[in-house]
């Protein structure tokens, strides 16, 4: 009897152990992967405008061009003779992927003319030209006077410039323009 009770104790403590260490594993896993962002391994920040601004992260996460890398940025989007007209998709296809995300997106506003089918990681800060998942129909007009295509805009050629200048890689422009561009619109761009 004095021998089952010796390890009643051990078997008990050992459970335990078993079950913090369980526990723990579970939580680091949880935290991982719920608070860092698909694009890296830094904790996501809350975006600081509306959510009307921003793309369907699901559906639009953004894409690059594998084409162009920082190791060639001085022939590609640095070179004052290189236009985003040479790697632009068609008005055809671009036009038919408005008219579905828009469906798709579940905006009222069904009016072409009022997007832009706008690529969410810049083709001049080597976005993918094709990928649907690099593509959005984004509103001219949204919620805030300043949170529209035009407004991002800026945004697009003060990374472009950053980039160029060396300021910023092309990979930190592609993260800062996808993670809240319109962060970078607000704490950076002058205007």
């Amino acid at each position: 009897m004095r021998m089952q009770n010796r390890k009643s104790p051990a078997v008990f403590l050992i459970a335990v152990l078993a079950l913090l260490f369980l526990a723990w594993i579970i939580r680091t896993q949880f935290q991982s992967s719920g608070t860092k962002s698909p694009a890296s391994s830094e904790v996501a920040q809350p975006h600081v405008g509306p959510p009307d601004i921003y793309p369907d992260p699901a559906r639009t996460p953004g894409a690059v061009n594998p084409q162009i890398t920082q190791e060639n940025i001085r022939d590609t989007i640095c070179n004052p003779r290189w236009s985003t007209k040479s790697i632009r998709p068609e008005e055809s296809y671009t036009h038919r992927l408005k008219v579905e995300q828009i469906g798709e997106y579940g905006y009222s506003d069904s009016r072409l003319k009022d997007y832009e089918e706008d690529h969410f990681i810049p083709l001049e800060l080597g976005g993918n030209p094709t990928d649907p998942k690099n593509l959005w129909p984004e509103p001219f007009e949204t919620s805030i006077a300043d949170g529209g295509a035009h407004a991002k805009d800026k945004v697009e050629n003060y990374l472009r410039a950053e980039v160029c200048s060396g300021s910023l890689t092309l990979e930190q422009a592609q993260h800062e323009i996808a993670e809240d561009w319109y962060r970078v619109y607000t704490q950076s761009v002058p205007h």
